[in-house]
């Protein structure tokens, strides 16, 4: 019996989805990228940029929570595009700043409300009702778009920040957000086609609240608050660590681009992995190489262990994006997918702010990175043993 073929309208998601994560990726890192040169050229200290980035995820994360409820009622299109709008003025706007409280209203709460709301959470609800089969793997391909952002669109500002400076990345960023809204709102699916999925049998499930009472709930909360904590301390503090090394700052730039490639190669690979195996392994498998590779540079931060740490941590950075939603739809059901998909990527975003914050914090303590990657060492030992305790098969 041959499978059933993927509708045209699937595909055309993907697509869009995918274009979606490129964009907002590549913006979302960029402050990593324009960290140094803006504090250097305004005399901040860099806990200035790293509240920024903390008040950052959590008004993102929080509007990924408002966003997957969202996701579950409303238009796919309706929610994506209006995070594009609000994405792209404060990010664009960001070229304007003089003073660190204009950074915290456009790029610590205007940006994060349309990165939240555009995010891989509504993302993830709509390609896992348009994908029944091959789940993880059509999710990966979309996160994989954030990576690829990343590779691309950090290389491409990576230039312009070298020739003609940091403003202007954040102007090209404002325009491409502009230019991408029309061109996706035709493939991104619209309420018709969401209340006819929501109608499916497939669609039930626990409550939230319900969801909240189980151990498997909390084990995932513990590791995608580890995963958050661990990654956006690294996208947000390795260019600027680079460069503390001894890394020109060309290359530290291009560094943080070459781990949107090994995160792509990371993430792909663990998309196919998990509708084989399940979700699981390939998390484990994230965090024991994160242990490593934090082991590494806490006691060797030559330019090679740095451009290692850098890579390897990269291949692990969008490993457990797309697999967040099919613990999610696994252990709990169809019926709240997006509010739960949302609720651990909160907690996920809440803490990556935590530890951009805190490493920013302890840089401005005590001159180095070094307790910071200590604290990342040890976290990431105990999200390996939270993975442990997971659920391996569906309920």
């Amino acid at each position: 019996m041959t499978e059933p073929t993927i509708p045209r309208n699937a595909w055309i998601a993907l697509a869009a989805g995918f274009l979606v994560l490129f964009v907002g990726g590549g913006s979302r890192f960029v402050i990593g990228l324009t960290l140094k040169p803006m504090v250097d050229e305004f005399g901040w200290p860099r806990s200035e940029l790293g509240l920024t980035v903390g008040v950052f995820q959590v008004v993102s994360a929080v509007c990924m929570f408002a966003a997957g409820r969202m996701a579950d009622r409303l238009s796919n299109r309706l929610v994506l595009g209006c995070g594009l709008v609000f994405s792209g003025i404060g990010i664009g706007a960001m070229s304007l700043v003089q003073e660190p409280w204009h950074a915290m209203g456009l790029f610590g709460i205007l940006f994060a409300i349309g990165s939240g709301t555009a995010s891989t959470t509504t993302v993830g609800v709509m390609i896992t009702r348009v994908f029944a089969r091959r789940t993880g793997l059509a999710n990966a391909f979309v996160t994989s778009g954030t990576s690829m952002g990343q590779l691309l669109m950090i290389a491409a500002s990576t230039a312009v920040l070298t020739q003609i400076g940091w403003r202007y990345v954040f102007v090209g960023l404002g325009l491409l957000h502009v230019v991408l809204v029309p061109l996706l709102l035709f493939g991104i699916p619209g309420a018709a086609q969401n209340a006819a999925r929501r109608a499916e049998p497939a669609a039930a499930g626990l409550s939230v609240r319900d969801a909240m009472r189980t151990r498997q709930f909390w084990l995932l909360i513990v590791i995608y608050s580890v995963c958050g904590f661990d990654d956006f301390f690294v996208a947000t503090h390795v260019v600027a660590f680079a460069q503390d090394r001894g890394v020109d700052s060309f290359l530290a730039g291009n560094l943080l681009a070459a781990m949107g490639f090994t995160a792509w190669l990371g993430v792909v690979a663990v998309g196919a992995w998990s509708d084989r195996i399940g979700p699981a392994p390939g998390t484990a498998a994230s965090f024991m190489a994160r242990v490593a590779v934090f082991g590494l540079i806490a006691v060797d931060q030559s330019p090679l262990s740095v451009t290692i740490f850098a890579l390897v941590f990269g291949a692990t950075f969008f490993m457990t994006a797309p697999l967040t939603i099919l613990f999610v739809r696994d252990a709990f059901g169809m019926k709240n997918l997006g509010a739960l998909t949302g609720l651990i990527t909160m907690a996920h975003h809440i803490f990556g702010g935590l530890g951009a914050y805190l490493g920013a914090r302890i840089f401005d303590a005590t001159g180095t990175y070094d307790s910071a990657f200590v604290i990342m060492l040890i976290a990431s030992i105990v999200a390996v043993l939270a993975t442990f305790g997971l659920r391996r098969h569906p309920a």
